[in-house]
């Protein structure tokens, strides 16, 4: 991979960098729309470009599923199949292994799982997880990985870190093995696992460092721990992610902890929060979120953000998007969904300037005394995982058997 970085901040990590793939260039700090299905819910390709969307995320697990890698091989892969002309990134289904967790069985093997469509068993495995995404013809391959929960003991951490390891080396393997089927390069990320224990982390570190893929990304944060934690695991590894490739936090995040990231030499992110939120009638603004069901909007008729250009903010009031969110409208959620992307597209692309200004420091300053940053509820969210994780282990003893 043709890497570079172009600009470094004096007063922190943070970065600006660049890569080169067949379908374009990549500018860094980036964010990547999520497209579990091939599409990023409720916008069309040109709208993602409008938005300035230099990459989309799509799901290995779900594509599998449905409609299928034969129906995208025939379409000529998936950049045709969806009409993106951009790169795609696709992830590996490890992370499909562990939110899915009570309709699969892991062996260090594979993964044996049963669909959450029809309830069918399949095999997932390193090799199987890399020959699909040689199929959909991704320009940025994930390898396979284990996404240990929250909390996870130390010994099973260290179980788990052994078999993502060799996940990742077969990943490898078999990657360099295989021919790109439509012409263009593609490239392979490993990721970092290690729950939140720095001597693992920094372990997995060295291990697949050796191993020289073209990025490196961490997984297995943002899924339970309180924030702090997060950041504290991020700050002691970050510093010794391999230099000159791209460094990817997996399933981040919020803006705040965006920004946060970044000055930590994160430059890649992906998160549903942008689209999901929006269907949820919650706008990202510079100022902080707007939550349109609250009825102090009802006769807001000022645009969602006064300082944002997107199509939704220069033609519509708080007061009509709240009705026709209020009202179930579909247009509501396309327009919520619309002013999120380009809000979180703006985000990164501001902070790629200040970096190349040489103030981000003075920019992130700044950005935190006007943004309201959420409050941390994890011991609520662990209580509700907890709830889910005992029915899931019932549900799991019927599907396969005590």
């Amino acid at each position: 991979m043709k890497f570079s970085i172009q600009a470094k901040d004096q007063k922190s990590m943070a970065r600006a960098c660049s890569f080169v793939t067949d379908h374009g260039v990549i500018e860094t700090p980036i964010f990547m729309p999520i497209g579990t299905h091939g599409v990023v819910k409720t916008l069309t390709p040109d709208e993602l470009e409008d938005c300035r969307s230099q990459i989309i995320l799509g799901n290995t697990y779900h594509l599998y599923l449905r409609p299928g890698i034969e129906v995208i091989k025939g379409a000529g892969g998936l950049h045709r199949f969806i009409s993106w002309k951009k790169p795609i990134l696709t992830d590996s289904g490890g992370y499909q292994v562990y939110s899915l967790s009570h309709l699969g069985k892991i062996t260090d093997k594979e993964v044996i799982f049963r669909s959450h469509i029809d309830g069918s068993q399949h095999k997932l495995s390193p090799e199987i997880s890399t020959e699909i995404q040689n199929v959909l013809g991704a320009d940025i391959v994930m390898a396979f990985d284990e996404c240990t929960p929250y909390p996870c003991d130390y010994e099973y951490a260290k179980k788990s870190l052994i078999r993502t390891y060799q996940w990742e080396k077969r990943s490898k393997e078999k990657f360099d093995k295989l021919l790109p089927m439509y012409g263009h390069k593609q490239f392979l990320f490993g990721i970092v696992q290690g729950s939140v224990y720095p001597d693992l982390r920094q372990q997995s570190i060295e291990e697949l460092s050796e191993l020289d893929f073209d990025g490196y990304a961490v997984g297995g944060l943002a899924v339970g721990e309180p924030k702090e934690q997060m950041f504290d695991i991020l700050k002691s590894i970050s510093q010794n992610l391999p230099e000159n490739h791209p460094h990817y936090l997996m399933g981040v995040g919020k803006p705040e902890d965006i920004v946060r990231a970044i000055e930590l030499g994160i430059d890649m992110f992906d998160c549903v929060l942008p689209s999901r939120n929006a269907r949820n009638g919650t706008l990202y603004t510079w100022k902080g979120r707007v939550i349109l069901k609250q009825s102090k909007y009802r006769m807001d008729y000022g645009p969602p953000d006064e300082n944002c250009s997107c199509y939704t903010c220069r033609n519509f009031s708080k007061a009509y998007l709240r009705h026709l969110y209020m009202n179930g409208e579909m247009t509501g959620l396309r327009l919520n969904t619309l002013h999120n992307m380009h809000f979180f597209l703006e985000l990164v692309g501001r902070v790629r300037e200040a970096i190349k200004a040489g103030n981000f420091s003075e920019w992130e300053k700044e950005f935190f005394s006007k943004y309201p940053v959420e409050t941390d509820h994890w011991e609520e969210n662990a209580l509700r995982r907890e709830e889910r994780r005992k029915k899931h282990l019932t549900e799991n003893e019927r599907a396969f058997g005590k």
